[in-house]
C-alpha cells in the first residue's frame, strides 16, 4: 500500500532539496550540477525519497525529462514551504553578517539586463561582498514558478501567482541611426520621410512579448530588412549605419555613435515591473537588492527617458 505523502515519517530535508533541483530543472544532470555531486547521487537520492514516501514522484522521458507525478506536484508545494522556512529562520536565528550572505537569481529583459542592471550590480556586490548575485539577461520570459530566479524584472506584470510585485520605472525608446547613415539616405524632416528608409527590428513572430512590436505601431508598413530576436543584435547592427533602429535609450544614448531621429515625433514609452516570490520577499538579501534596484532605476530617469547619455551609481 502507497504512503500518503503528507505523512512524511522518516523524510530528510537532504532528500527534498534534491527533489527540488530535479523539479525545476527536469534534469538530473542539470540538478548535480547545481549541488555539485554527480548524477549518480541525484538518481540515488531521488530513489530513496520515493522509496520512503512509497509512491512515484516523478515520470520519466527521453524528450521531457523528469516530469512530476501528482504525488509529486503535491509534495513540492511542501518543500517549497518547507524551503522558504528555513531560510527565514536561518537569517531569524543567524547574526546580521551571517544574514546579509547568500545567493539570489535574478532574471531580466536582456537589454536593460545587460547595459543597466549588470553595471548596477557591480557595485552592488561591492557593497555586500558576502551575497553572491547570477543575472539572467534573457530575450524570454523567466519562471519564478520554476525557480528560474529569484527576482524577475519584465516588461509585464504577472497576472496571477503568490508574487509581490511593483513597477519599477517606465522607459522610452527613439529611433536612432548612425551620422554617417544620415549624410549618405535621403534627408528625414518628418515622419513622411521614413517610407525611403530601411529599419532594424524585432521577428514579429518570435517576440517573447507583444511590447516589443512597436516598430509597426509607430510605423505601419515598415520595411525592415533586418530582423533579429535580440535587442543587442539590433543595436550592433544599427551601429554599422546600415538601416535605422528604435532602440531603449538607456541602451543607444550611450553610445555616441548613435543620433536620436526625429525625437518629437517618434517615441514609444514602455515600463519595466520587477518581482518576486511571497515566500521570499522577506529575506535580507532579496530586500536588500530589490531595495537596491529601485533606488538605482530611480536616481537614472533620466538615462531611461532619454534625457542623459550617463548612467549614474548608488553612493
Amino acid at each position: 500500500m502507497q504512503k500518503n505523502i503528507t505523512s512524511l515519517g522518516s523524510l530528510n530535508w537532504d532528500d527534498l532539496k534534491f527533489f527540488l533541483e530535479v523539479a525545476r530543472t527536469r534534469k538530473a544532470s542539470t540538478a548535480a550540477k547545481r549541488l555539485a555531486v554527480d548524477y549518480t547521487t541525484v538518481s540515488r537520492r531521488i530513489s530513496s525519497l520515493e522509496t520512503s514516501l512509497g509512491t512515484l514522484l516523478f515520470e520519466k522521458s527521453r524528450t521531457n525529462g523528469f516530469v512530476l507525478t501528482a504525488e509529486g506536484q503535491r509534495l513540492l508545494g511542501y518543500a517549497e514551504s518547507i524551503e522558504s522556512t528555513l531560510h527565514m529562520a536561518c537569517e531569524q536565528v543567524s547574526g546580521s553578517g551571517v544574514a546579509l550572505s547568500g545567493h539570489v537569481r535574478m532574471g531580466c529583459t536582456e537589454g536593460f539586463g545587460s547595459f543597466f542592471i549588470t553595471p548596477q550590480l557591480s557595485h552592488f556586490v561591492d557593497t555586500y561582498p558576502a551575497i553572491s548575485v547570477d543575472i539572467l539577461p534573457l530575450p524570454h520570459f523567466i519562471s519564478l514558478s520554476k525557480r528560474e530566479a529569484d527576482i524577475v524584472i519584465a516588461l509585464e506584470r504577472p497576472e496571477h501567482g503568490p508574487y509581490v510585485c511593483c513597477k519599477l520605472c517606465d522607459y522610452r525608446l527613439q529611433l536612432y541611426a548612425t551620422q554617417p547613415y544620415l549624410d549618405n539616405h535621403p534627408p528625414i524632416q518628418r515622419p513622411a520621410d521614413l517610407g525611403k528608409h530601411s529599419f532594424i527590428s524585432y521577428v514579429d513572430d518570435l517576440a517573447f512579448s507583444s511590447e516589443l512590436l512597436y516598430l509597426a505601431n509607430v510605423l505601419p508598413g515598415a520595411n525592415a530588412h533586418l530582423r533579429s530576436t535580440s535587442v543587442i543584435a539590433q543595436f550592433v547592427a544599427a551601429q554599422q549605419g546600415r538601416s535605422l533602429a528604435i532602440l531603449p535609450c538607456f541602451l543607444a544614448a550611450q553610445d555616441p555613435r548613435l543620433l536620436p531621429v526625429l525625437p518629437e515625433d517618434i517615441t514609444v514609452t514602455r515600463q519595466f515591473w520587477m518581482y518576486c516570490r511571497e515566500d521570499l520577499r522577506k529575506l535580507k538579501r532579496i530586500t536588500l537588492l530589490w531595495d537596491y534596484i529601485r533606488e538605482v532605476t530611480e536616481q537614472n530617469q533620466p538615462l531611461l527617458m532619454g534625457e542623459s547619455r550617463e548612467m549614474v551609481f548608488a553612493d
